[in-house]
Order: C-alpha cells, then sequence, then structure tokens
C-alpha cells in the first residue's frame, strides 16, 4: 500500500493513526524481527539511560511515578506507556507533557520512510514504539521509562536495552499470547531482564521461571519482600533497600493499597541506578506527590462518588473490590461496566460480587468487544447475582453514565471499569461537558 505522506499538521494525526492500522493484518503479532529491521534502518542507538516497566498489572502507576521523582529531580524524562484513553498523544511524553501532534506526524512520516527502505510491515504499536524513541532521541531526554506493552520477550519495546528492568506482577492475561500459567507467563516477562543489570520484582509470589532467567544471565534480581520493602505507618511509610532506610515518606498521591508496593518498587529501581541517575530525598517526596494517571482508581467526584478505574482482568479486580471497600459507601454501588471478549469477564466480576448493587452494561466501541447479552451471560454464570441486584442494558457508555448520574444519590457512588476503552468513553464525556 503506497500512500502520500500526510502533512505535519495536527488535523493529518487522524490519517496517520488510520494509515497505521491497515499496515499490517494482524493488531498484535509477536516477534522482534520486523521492528528490529525498522529500528535498524532508522539508526536508533540511545545515548541515555533506560528503564522498562513489564507486567500484569501496576505498570502504568510504576512509570507514572518514576516519571514524577526523576522530573522533579531536574532530568529530562521521556515515557512511553499504552494503551491510551482519549488521545494517542497521551502515549508519548516528555517531562509529563503529552507530544505535539506535529511532532508525532514527524516521527511517524520518518519511521515510515524507512519502514518502506527495509520493505518490512509494522503493527500499529510497533510503529508507534519506533516513533517514541526517535522523538526520544531528537528531543536528546536524559533518561526515557519504557512500558511494555504485551508479555516482553517479543515485545517491540524489548528490543531497547534497559539499564534496569521492573516486573510489577505476574497474573493471568493475554493467556492466548503468554501461556495458560504463571510460570509461562513468568518466563515471557521476565526476558525483559538483562545480563549483568539489575533486575526488580514487585510480586511476592514469584514464578520460578522468573528466578531461571535472572540466573540464567545474571541478572541482579531485587525481589519485594526481600531485598527492599516498606513498613507502613499513619499517614506515611517507611522504604527499605539496597542504599539503606528512607523514612517518613508521604503516601503516594495515587489511590490504592498496593501503591506502596510499587513505590517501593520504583525506590529500589532508583537505588539501583544511583550512580547513572542520582535523587534526593526531596526529589522522591515531590515527585510521590505529584504523579498522577487517569483512570487508576481516579475519583473525579465526590457527591456521589465517581470513580474510574481500568481493571480488566482478575487480579486488577481484586484491587479494585479492595479499594472500593476502603473508601465505604453508605448508599448503592452502580457500575458502568464493559469488556473485551477475549477477557476473563466471568473473572472479574467475581472479584466484585459483594460491591456492586446495579449493573449498567453497554458494548466497547471495538471489533474485540463483548455482546451486552454476552456479560449477561458471564454475571449470571458467576452465580452471585444478590435479590437486590439489577442489570440494565445501553447501546454505549455514554448513555450508561447518563443514567447512572441521573440515578445515583449523593451518598451512592459510581464505578467505570473493566477496560481503557470503557473509561475512555465516559472520560470523552466528561471532557465534552466540562
Amino acid at each position: 500500500m503506497q500512500m502520500d505522506v500526510p502533512g505535519l499538521t495536527a488535523e493529518s494525526l487522524a490519517d496517520w493513526l488510520h494509515y497505521l492500522e491497515s499496515l499490517h493484518p494482524s493488531t498484535i503479532e509477536m516477534g522482534l524481527e520486523r521492528v528490529a529491521n525498522v529500528r535498524s534502518e532508522l539508526g536508533l542507538i540511545p545515548r541515555f539511560p533506560i528503564i522498562t516497566v513489564g507486567g500484569t498489572n501496576g505498570k502504568g502507576s510504576v512509570c507514572a511515578m518514576l516519571e514524577a521523582i526523576l522530573q522533579s529531580a531536574g532530568y529530562k524524562v521521556g515515557c512511553y506507556t499504552s494503551p491510551h484513553l482519549v488521545r494517542f498523544n497521551e502515549r508519548i511524553r516528555i517531562d509529563g507533557k503529552e507530544i505535539d501532534s506535529e511532532s508525532l506526524c514527524l516521527a511517524f512520516s520518518q519511521v515510515e520512510v524507512a519502514r518502506r527502505d527495509c520493505h518490512t510491515p509494522l503493527t500499529f504499536f510497533e510503529f508507534s514504539t519506533l516513533a517514541a524513541m526517535r522523538w526520544f532521541i531528537q528531543t536528546r531526554v536524559d533518561v526515557a521509562i519504557l512500558e511494555i506493552g504485551l508479555g516482553g520477550r517479543l515485545d517491540a519495546v524489548n528490543i531497547f536495552d534497559p539499564d534496569c528492568a521492573i516486573l510489577t506482577s505476574i497474573d493471568l492475561d493475554h493467556m492466548e499470547y503468554l501461556g495458560n500459567t504463571r510460570e509461562e507467563i513468568g518466563f515471557e516477562k521476565a526476558a525483559i531482564f538483562r545480563q549483568s543489570k539489575p533486575a526488580i520484582c514487585a510480586e511476592i509470589d514469584i514464578p520460578d521461571s522468573v528466578y531461571q532467567q535472572a540466573r540464567k544471565i545474571e541478572a541482579h534480581l531485587s525481589r519485594f519482600s526481600k531485598e527492599f520493602g516498606f513498613q507502613s505507618k499513619i499517614n506515611q511509610w517507611d522504604y527499605w533497600g539496597p542504599r539503606g532506610w528512607r523514612h517518613s515518606l508521604p503516601v503516594p498521591t495515587l489511590r490504592g493499597d498496593k501503591q506502596l508496593q510499587n513505590a517501593s518498587a520504583c525506590l529500589a529501581a532508583l537505588d539501583e541506578v544511583n550512580e547513572l541517575l542520582p535523587v534526593n530525598m526531596k526529589d522522591i517526596r515531590q515527585g510521590l506527590i505529584k504523579a498522577a494517571i487517569p483512570g487508576r482508581f481516579q475519583v473525579v467526584s465526590t457527591q456521589p462518588m465517581i470513580i474510574l478505574d481500568v481493571a480488566h482482568n482478575p487480579a486488577a479486580a481484586a484491587v479494585l473490590a479492595q479499594n472500593l471497600t476502603a473508601t465505604q459507601c453508605a448508599g448503592r454501588t452502580y457500575a458502568v461496566f464493559s469488556m473485551l471478549q477475549d477477557k476473563d469477564i466471568q473473572g472479574v466480576v467475581q472479584k466484585l460480587k459483594d460491591e456492586i448493587d446495579v449493573w449498567l452494561l453497554f458494548p466497547i466501541q471495538s471489533p474485540r468487544a463483548a455482546t451486552v447479552e454476552h456479560i449477561v451471560q458471564e454475571i449470571h454464570a458467576a452465580d452471585f447475582l444478590r435479590g437486590n441486584q439489577s442489570i440494565y442494558r445501553f447501546s454505549d457508555g455514554a448513555e450508561a453514565f447518563a443514567f447512572a448520574c441521573e440515578q445515583a444519590a449523593k451518598n451512592d457512588r459510581i464505578c467505570i471499569f473493566g477496560s481503557f476503552y470503557t473509561v475512555g468513553d465516559v472520560l470523552n464525556q466528561l471532557h465534552m461537558s466540562s
């Protein structure tokens, strides 16, 4: 397929994104050969430290805290994450600011020229990964934080060698690509480790496959509760790790019980790269307070409480359930809920069985969307529908969210969850109404 390169304007970004979706017959195709060929053609050789973040859940929070701490320390920080909620530009940031559409289109055009020269097809994610690194190199960042998209071993991000790798958690998700057991998934995710480099693992129950990979390449493995950890106190916490203790730290602004564990992994990583990227206590304190990430137990209203959470697998749903329990609610909880067909819908709703009173269901705008009827079947199959629960069906997320807002009293709460698409739909509505 030939294409006249779109003009380098904000208006052309939509054309580029549409074009990238047409480049490869598969949305996901695991493997590094294609993206490595185009990387070589582009001559992408980072001259700055890289921290790679992989895992099933918690990646976004870890990236956000690292980004905020290093930015507070005065570094020019590039951060590449996925997926986005509202705008593609969210995926690529420098110092917390999204890439502008003109720069993004320019990076796309440069990748496209190289891709054509070596006659190599790329998936959407592979193309965007190369564009992100191209921009980071051109703008001369001091450090890049790269979030793994899927798995690790064959993910496009893994063509770049990290100075430190962080593995946040290992659970069952994307099993059609990564395997059916935590051992198989751990093998895929631990492939982001590098020989003789720091490897931080925030997972408590580490599969043996992760240990085997670390031993095989002699990575310097640091484990949560073994080589680093934390002690929680009232309104503050203490961290301990390779460089000793840090006392009386502020609780991260990011909500949720897991965030101290995520923050500990961040500090363990920063301890390991201290010679490359020194930070002080002031930087750490400021970063923990400043770190923000939309869609991770994000409270956007209090009367009624409106919560956005991208939880889309049972492990993330279990954390969401804990957070809902901790926040308490005097009234009813409305779930604005939808998921992708290939996700464990029943497993997710089972984790939240004691928290939801009213289910408001709609189909996501995606070819992979589960139908409303399929979601209803999964809810009933979970065999927990209490007599006082109810289910409503809607044509889209805007309609479901509007109904929730109409019905909810001040002491009720509305929880929007199930997918990045689900949360993105509602964020769009909130932005349009503000």
